[in-house]
């Protein structure tokens, strides 16, 4: 053990300090050598240094350097050095986080990142909260309890009877909300396609003015951060129009909920607090290594209402809060654990700092990409970036030859009728020095593509 152990350490140190300095795309001849995991199942284990080595040698020159200083193709943060630590330890610990009396340690921790979490977001202190795989899973949660509510005020018990007979609730969103708020809509039963959209604005937010009478059951779904631009809904104020009809608003701020955390952003987030439930995610800019999403709910009983589960050979039975009554697994990693030690070791001032300069870094790529004469689409108030390099083919051409050139990676996306590369500033590890590297990469792919 103390050796295999060791010897991963070795090889992960390795690949960690390889990250800055390697090209962020693997070779052809890396993932090609892939092909070294394809044989068929051996009839005799191998020896587990062995297995690693394969792992290392024929995985390792494949990946992505996602957790490097210039990945910019999604909203993806590195990992802090703590987080991963914290993710060692805890997964030698291999506790299944459901309920306080088996797992005390690891269900208190949870518990007090939560707290901290409402903290630091500025949310409702009474808010339950839970810890899942990521927004997708985060929003599904809160829409669950957002199910439940509307329909108990409809007299209807939604867990007991199910959707067959039940009230129809309204589900209202933006036109550009995300596909995973669609995508938990349809696994509740609420329909992909019967949602009413909602128009947005020229920066993809919510037009609160458009926003029909309300009338019945109903859950309206709220962006804190447009997936391409970045931009906010105007939350609070979607929640003063709607207040006292019953209604129930929900946020879907995958990453755009951290800006509350930041002094110079958090005007962006105004009113935030006024709504329901909120689903966000901690690998995203909390830069704690993958999975983690986090979803709040202002009332705790609602989200418990939809997700406890109880079986004679559990030990429910605790004064302590029970994970597992607030997500919908059971057996579930203690994923925050890494939140915690996140948020002990940046503090309240580090998080601030951290989403404050990767705010500043995507400004310092849109002046430097909008000076060298390239179209900047979006409002850069956050930490995404569109920008354009001519027609459709030509941008495509671009971003294919930035992606191949190896100093950097950004993505391709199409924004309202316009195609363009999406840049997204979120790890902990960019400095400006790589955001000057990487944009001058850019430019140079960009004037040779004719």
């Amino acid at each position: 053990m103390n050796r295999l152990l060791l010897d991963a350490t070795v090889r992960s140190l390795r690949y960690l300090e390889t990250l800055p300095h390697r090209p962020v795309a693997p070779s052809a001849d890396a993932v090609a050598g892939l092909r070294a995991f394809d044989e068929p199942l051996p009839e005799r284990g191998h020896d587990p240094a062995d297995t690693l080595k394969l792992l290392d040698e024929a995985g390792s020159p494949a990946t992505i350097a996602m957790a490097g200083p210039r990945f910019f193709g999604f909203v993806i943060g590195g990992t802090l050095p703590v987080t991963l630590a914290a993710n060692w330890l805890a997964g030698a610990w291999d506790q299944n986080s459901a309920l306080f009396r088996s797992t005390p340690s690891t269900a208190y921790i949870e518990q007090v990142a939560l707290r901290w979490l409402l903290d630091a977001l500025h949310l409702p202190a009474e808010c339950g909260g839970t810890f899942v795989t990521g927004a997708t899973v985060a929003n599904l949660c809160a829409l669950a309890a957002a199910r439940h509510v509307v329909l108990k005020r409809a007299g209807w018990n939604v867990e007991a009877d199910g959707l067959f007979g039940a009230p129809a609730i309204t589900v209202l969103i933006g036109a550009e909300a995300h596909p995973s708020v669609t995508k938990s809509l349809g696994v509740l039963g609420l329909g992909r396609n019967r949602v009413v959209k909602i128009p947005v604005d020229g920066q993809g937010r919510l037009i609160t003015d458009r926003i029909p009478a309300i009338s019945g059951p109903t859950i309206i779904c709220t962006q804190a951060g447009n997936v391409n631009t970045g931009a906010f809904d105007d939350i609070g104020a979607i929640c003063r129009r709607v207040r006292g009809t019953g209604a129930w608003v929900h946020v879907d701020g995958a990453f755009g909920l951290w800006a509350a955390a930041a002094p110079t952003r958090a005007a962006l987030a105004a009113g935030m607090e006024l709504a329901d439930s909120w689903a966000t995610d901690a690998h995203k800019w909390l830069n704690v290594p993958y999975d983690c999403g986090l979803a709040f709910v202002r009332d705790p009983h609602a989200l418990k209402a939809a997700m406890a589960i109880t079986a004679e050979y559990l030990p429910t039975v605790s004064e302590q809060r029970n994970p597992s009554d607030f997500t919908p697994e059971l057996s579930r990693r203690a994923r925050g654990v890494e939140v915690w030690a996140a948020l002990h070791a940046l503090g309240r001032a580090g998080l601030a700092e951290l989403i404050e300069r990767n705010c500043a870094q995507a400004r310092r790529f849109a002046e430097k990409l909008s000076g060298a004469g390239y179209e900047i689409l979006n409002d850069v108030v956050l930490n995404q970036v569109l920008v354009t390099f001519g027609d459709a083919e030509k941008t495509k051409r671009v971003i294919q030859g930035i992606q191949d050139e190896g100093t950097c990676w950004a993505g391709i996306t199409v924004w309202q009728g316009r195609t363009a590369m999406r840049i997204s500033v979120s790890c902990w590890a960019t400095t400006d020095e790589d955001v000057d590297r990487s944009a001058e990469a850019m430019i140079r792919v960009a004037r040779s593509v004719s």
